[in-house]
């Protein structure tokens, strides 16, 4: 079901809805074939409780036999439900993994540009006293913190393998 997405392709998010919606009509037709086996099931119990079919061997015999492939179909049918259920569940953590992965760049995009933020607002500070501002290069100190305080976290990121 899932291994249909091409190698090396990434397709956005939202190919997933369709999915999920292919095993929700699976999960309301077994639902449905689960519902109609259990009223088959009574009809068959109170069929059998009938006098003319208890003198009857024959009609005996053959709700025996229908009363066992009922029971049989809703084993199957509970098996079928138990692996709707499971693909439903990988469906849903295929969905919390694409949006892992999406809040894991924010949070990386957040931490690199934290450290420029507080320099840059740091400057953008209007005291009378900032030794900095009378430097001929205080300007370009302040650019390069800035690009470096950015470089740092990012380099950091690539060495933990975190990107």
């Amino acid at each position: 079901m899932f291994g249909d997405r091409p190698v090396g392709k990434r397709r956005p998010p939202h190919y997933l809805e369709a999915k999920l919606m292919d095993v929700a009509s699976h999960h309301r037709l077994v639902a449905k074939t689960r519902d109609s086996l259990a009223s088959l099931s009574r009809v068959l119990t109170f069929l059998y409780t009938v006098p003319s079919v208890q003198e009857n061997r024959e009609s005996k015999e053959l709700c025996r036999t229908i009363s066992s492939d009922i029971q049989s179909l809703s084993e199957h049918a509970s098996f079928i439900s138990g692996n709707i259920t499971f693909l439903l569940d990988a469906s849903l953590g295929l969905i919390n993994v694409e949006q892992n992965a999406i809040i894991k760049i924010f949070s990386i995009a957040a931490v690199v540009f934290l450290p420029p933020t507080l320099v840059a607002s740091l400057y953008g500070m209007n005291f009378d006293f900032m030794p900095e501002l009378k430097w001929a290069f205080g300007y370009p100190m302040a650019i390069v913190a800035m690009v470096i305080s950015a470089i740092v976290p990012y380099y950091f990121f690539r060495w933990k393998g975190w990107l």
